[in-house]
């Protein structure tokens, strides 16, 4: 959804949904819902945000991914920061040049869920890019 347009280029935002209730939590790559980014934008920036922090009866690492692994959130144990607690988190680009993610293909917003399948959360991912 673009939110400024100019000469050069076009900024976009718009967001990704997880919920438990809705997507499950197998231990799997799951597409996360409404977010799709074009080829050849430039990620230059965005947060995570929890509305419930995951649950599980193991212990599962989860990652954030769009162009390669854990490009977005490395894969963390989801009893720690960011998922252990409510609110908004940085994720890794962070609008520098060094940490941006340039798309080579349309692009769904992932969560990789590995040794153990969740048992509750939800939370969003936000992402801010530019296509010129």
């Amino acid at each position: 959804m673009p939110v400024m347009e100019g000469a050069y280029a076009r900024l976009g935002q718009d967001r990704a949904y997880y919920d438990f209730a809705v997507d499950g939590g197998a231990v799997s790559t799951l597409n996360l819902r409404e977010l799709r980014v074009p080829q050849g934008a430039t990620i230059l920036g965005g947060w995570l945000e929890v509305s419930t922090i995951l649950g599980s009866g193991g212990t599962p690492t989860v990652g954030l991914n769009l162009e390669t692994a854990g490009d977005l959130l490395a894969p963390v144990l989801f009893s720690g920061a960011p998922w252990s607690t409510t609110g908004r988190k940085s994720l890794i680009p962070v609008f520098t040049g060094a940490s941006s993610i340039r798309t080579t293909a349309p692009r769904l917003v992932t969560a990789t869920i590995a040794a153990a399948a969740l048992t509750g959360g939800v939370f969003s991912v936000v992402l801010i890019w530019s296509e010129v």
